[in-house]
């Protein structure tokens, strides 16, 4: 997710990110996985050895095995994790964080956050992953966010009040340990059902910290927006339109 206006300060950003410590099988099921094209541009000729901090269910950590790269797995959610080891057995799972992985130095030649790196302190997760980084390592920030250029999808992001919407402009904060970055973008759809829409949005931040009157509120205002106004049936399936917005950086 990806937020405008001021910067989550650390406390809110702590309680927002703890709304996921629980429900890994949902987030599993509902969340988008990340375009092929997007680990193709962001994994060097050559890597051997990554790490996906912040993998959550492992939606990243699927691209960079499919790549032969020899996995870790970091997250701070115990129940993330044990979803992860279920597809990737072979996969060490650490719990940890971006600001202290618990990683040995200089083992890794990528290091990919995806969906993530909003919920860290940018700064000490720089030095933490340089650390564990080889020289000449390369971090790897990646977002699925809604294409709010398409109207449908715009009002849509309102109701649900996601925060994973395209910021033109947005650059992802990291610190002078990385030199280089720049970004890669690629434009695809999700094939849902409104009711995995539906689901999409109880797996919100928003929606997860809020009481059950929002939440029904929430709920009631989709289902009107997705079959009422626009007429989709709950059956049929709809493309929901994303870019992945991948970022890349070298260890300096």
């Amino acid at each position: 997710m990806v937020r405008g206006g001021p910067k989550l300060d650390h406390g809110r950003r702590l309680e927002l990110g703890e709304s996921f410590q629980d429900g890994g099988e949902h987030y599993e099921r509902v969340r988008p996985a990340y375009p092929e094209e997007s680990a193709d541009w962001l994994v060097p000729a050559g890597a051997r050895d990554a790490v996906d901090v912040g993998a959550g269910t492992g939606k990243f950590t699927a691209l960079l095995l499919a790549r032969g790269l020899s996995v870790s797995a970091v997250d701070p959610s115990a129940d993330m994790l044990g979803q992860l080891a279920l597809r990737y057995p072979g996969v060490p799972a650490i719990q940890g964080t971006a600001e202290a992985t618990g990683l040995p130095d200089a083992s890794f030649d990528v290091v990919s956050v995806a969906q993530a790196w909003h919920w860290c302190d940018p700064l000490a997760a720089s030095s933490e992953l340089s650390r564990i980084l080889r020289a000449g390592g390369r971090l790897g920030l990646i977002w699925n966010q809604l294409d709010t250029s398409v109207p449908w999808v715009h009002r849509l992001s309102r109701i649900m009040h996601a925060g994973d919407v395209y910021k033109p402009g947005f650059r992802p904060v990291i610190g002078p340990e990385f030199e280089g970055l720049e970004s890669h973008m690629t434009r695809w759809e999700d094939q849902l059902t409104t009711l995995d829409i539906m689901e999409l949005a109880k797996s919100r931040s928003y929606y997860l910290r809020a009481g059950e009157a929002t939440r029904s509120k929430v709920l009631a205002n989709l289902d009107w927006y997705l079959h009422d106004h626009l007429g989709h049936a709950s059956t049929g399936e709809v493309g929901l339109p994303y870019l992945t917005l991948t970022w890349r950086a070298v260890r300096a």
